[in-house]
């Protein structure tokens, strides 16, 4: 019998937790070698760090690759232990907002115009 939701629905999500984990295990220890290298102490340091638009750029990418791959994971634990359709939608709700905004907000701290304008 075949599911209500198709015979390989999860093998996308599958794909897209190993590729964030990939990505992830690429990029971190190069921003954490570039952070330890600089490290910056006051905002004056961070600014000077973060001027070049390469590296704000990997870090937003960096941050939106593991809230994607924080999603599928949660959202594998909520579909085997939650068994309560409601809490289960209540619940990766909470956590899609919470991640969502979280990479929201850092797109905003990269991309904000008067910290990385000198004024």
């Amino acid at each position: 019998m075949k599911s209500a939701t198709g015979s390989h629905s999860g093998t996308g999500v599958w794909l897209l937790q190993r590729a964030t984990a990939l990505l992830l295990a690429l990029v971190l220890p190069v921003l954490s070698i570039v952070f330890l290298a600089a490290l910056p102490l006051d905002f004056a340091g961070w600014q000077a760090l973060l001027a070049p638009l390469w590296r704000r750029v990997l870090l937003l990418l960096t941050g939106a690759a593991l809230a994607l791959h924080a999603w599928v994971g949660m959202r594998d634990i909520f579909m085997d232990y939650v068994h309560p359709v409601g809490m289960r939608l209540a619940l990766t709700l909470a956590v899609i907002v919470i991640l969502a905004g979280s990479v929201v907000w850092l797109a905003a701290v990269l991309f904000s115009a008067p910290a990385w304008s000198g004024a």
